[in-house]
């Protein structure tokens, strides 16, 4: 019987010791016309790691990572894999709505985090709100909205709409509108993945609008935006485009066609601060590139999960106190200040930026004002979750 209870002693005390090693389950798009996009937030995601000693909360970090082939069923499968056979203490990585909720259903069932470093759909945000999704990126809708304020400020009467048919496209398009005062003039819905837009160009041409939004994001955006400045769109309609529409993936292969467009973003490449400076300079040391907002995504997201496991002091068995840590944890974002709302959303800035060139003769976004100041989302009072 004494050996009976030894070995339970033993066990629970065993259980209560930190581990030796944390592992990180990494879906993402890696591949096809919207590699980019995964790429960067992989790339950064690595780097934080590696400037950590390849550690994350000081235990040595075992990043898996996986390409979703733009595919939700493939991503679906990743997500099984890590969580139910690597047995992975945090999920992340995923670039895409549809992707995303598809695949973090499994972690939601096996009662582990997920740490989105981009997709933040709006049914997450609101009454299906889950106590393992956390946000390190932004609510799906608030690019958009500060979009939309930023046409407002600007007094154009009557916009044009275009975003792909999928949950992102149908949340950019309702913040935007949620935001502007004027008259949409056309809300059209492309296939995910369109690569051809003649026949959308020549439906703008003909509708004359004071102004034109889109949400295509990665290959869709650098197609789009090569055709309408192609076609002598750009002076006949100005084009507004959130953040990630104008940034360093889109402005390398578009060139110099970008010079001019204003976008809205959370985080622009010379936000003053320390942590931000010692990013951009890191990352572009290590890939020889600059970095985008999804790389800014990516690099956070694994300093929220380092500042966790820290906080937990390597103890992230229990899910309910990772949960609690994971919502106060405390690190220097590269966007600066924010905290998670309710929906463990986050609330922060958003500013407005231009395509300009740098000292160097480079094209980069510069920060030119702040359009919200802490701004949360729209659906957080339809979350129950305490």
């Amino acid at each position: 019987m004494r050996k009976v209870l030894f070995a339970v002693a033993l066990v629970l005390v065993c259980s209560a010791q930190a581990a030796d090693k944390i592992k990180i389950g990494f879906v993402s798009t890696l591949s096809g016309p919207s590699a980019a996009l995964g790429v960067d937030i992989r790339d950064a995601f690595q780097l934080a790691v590696k400037m950590n000693g390849g550690k994350l909360g000081g235990l040595s970090a075992e990043v898996l990572v996986g390409d979703d082939q733009f595919k939700p069923d493939v991503g679906r499968q990743l997500a099984e894999k890590y969580v139910k056979l690597d047995k992975v203490n945090f999920l992340t990585g995923i670039v895409f709505s549809n992707i995303m909720l598809a695949s973090v259903p499994v972690a939601f069932e096996n009662k582990i985090i997920y740490v989105s470093p981009n997709a933040a759909p709006s049914p997450l945000a609101g009454s299906q709100c889950n106590p393992y999704f956390f946000v390190a990126s932004w609510p799906n809708d608030a690019y958009h909205e500060a979009a939309g304020q930023h046409a407002t400020n600007k007094g154009y009467k009557n916009a044009y709409l275009i975003a792909p048919n999928y949950q992102a496209g149908k949340d950019s398009l309702a913040g935007f509108k949620r935001y502007y005062k004027g008259q949409v003039a056309a809300e059209v819905y492309t296939q995910l993945g369109q690569l051809d837009y003649s026949a959308e160009i020549a439906q703008i041409r003909a509708a004359k609008p004071q102004a034109l939004y889109i949400f295509l994001p990665g290959g869709m955006g650098i197609n789009f935006i090569k055709q309408y400045v192609g076609a002598g769109m750009s002076s006949e309609v100005p084009l507004i485009v959130p953040g990630f529409g104008s940034d360093q993936d889109i402005i390398r292969p578009v060139g110099d066609a970008m010079l001019g467009l204003f976008d809205t973003a959370h985080w622009a490449i010379d936000l003053d601060n320390a942590a931000n400076r010692k990013f951009v300079a890191a990352f572009e040391k290590e890939y020889k590139r600059l970095p985008s907002v999804f790389a800014a995504q990516g690099y956070d997201t694994a300093l929220l999960i380092d500042a966790t496991v820290r906080d937990l002091k390597g103890k992230v068995e229990n899910v309910d106190a990772t949960r609690k840590a994971m919502k106060s944890a405390k690190f220097d974002s590269v966007r600066g200040a924010f905290r998670f709302n309710r929906n463990q959303y986050p609330i922060q800035n958003y500013y407005l930026r231009v395509v300009a060139k740098d000292a160097q003769g480079r094209l980069v976004n510069k920060s030119i004002g702040t359009v919200f100041k802490d701004h949360g989302d729209a659906y957080v009072q339809e979350c129950e979750m305490k």
